[in-house]
Parts: C-alpha cells; sequence; structure tokens
C-alpha cells in the first residue's frame, strides 16, 4: 500500500510548512491527486488518519481534490478531458496527444488555525 507512504511524505510536508511558518494546530490538508497518479483517495485518507491518531494534528481532515486527465493534441492544439483511457483528441480525432495533467499529487493547501484563535 503505497497510499501509507505518501501520507507519510504529505505529513512531513506539513510539518515543515508549520514550522517554518510558526506552528499552529493543523486544521485540514488538501491534496490534488491526478486520475493518472495511481492512488486511491481513500486509502490515502484511511493512511493519513491513522498517522496522526493519536497526536496533536488527529482533528486534521484530509481533502482530496481529484484531477481529471487532460491532453493537447499535438495536431490541431486542443487541450481536451481525456474520457476513460481513449487518449484522442476530442476536437479532431487525432492520436497525437500529450498528457498535460492527470499525473498531479501535491499538497496545495494547509489550513492551519492560529493559537491567537482558540482565545
Amino acid at each position: 500500500m503505497h497510499e501509507l507512504a505518501l501520507a507519510e511524505n504529505i505529513l512531513e510536508i506539513v510539518k515543515g510548512s508549520m514550522s517554518a511558518n510558526g506552528g499552529g494546530k493543523l486544521k485540514s490538508v488538501k491534496v490534488r491527486v491526478g486520475e493518472l497518479a495511481g492512488v486511491v483517495p481513500e486509502s490515502l485518507d484511511f493512511c493519513f488518519t491513522a498517522l496522526i491518531n493519536g497526536t496533536e494534528m488527529e482533528s486534521a481532515k484530509l481533502e482530496v481534490e481529484r484531477c481529471d486527465i487532460v491532453a493537447h493534441c499535438l495536431d490541431c492544439g486542443t487541450d481536451s478531458i481525456v474520457d476513460g483511457m481513449t487518449f484522442k483528441c476530442a476536437a479532431c480525432g487525432g492520436g497525437n496527444v500529450k498528457v498535460i495533467s492527470g499525473n498531479e499529487l501535491q499538497v496545495i493547501e494547509i489550513e492551519v488555525e492560529d493559537e491567537c484563535d482558540n482565545n
């Protein structure tokens, strides 16, 4: 289950960011996951929750934003969402396409509650 290693890496990014920005209480982490990234969002959430259980971050939520596969047609220049795994241009039907989105696995937002907000 590589989602465990991914969840560990996400938490390392979060800890590094929080340390560099003065700490606080982690509320949520938002990640963008492309359809081609090979990640099962439910498994990633399960692993994330298991890793933060019993820590000061245990109330934090993981939000997963799915990202479609988008291909750029090298023949007609159109960008289109890939339907299923048929890598053909939606405009001209050509197969000369380059994937420009769908491989993502990014931490895009870390929401932290300022310790001053608790008063």
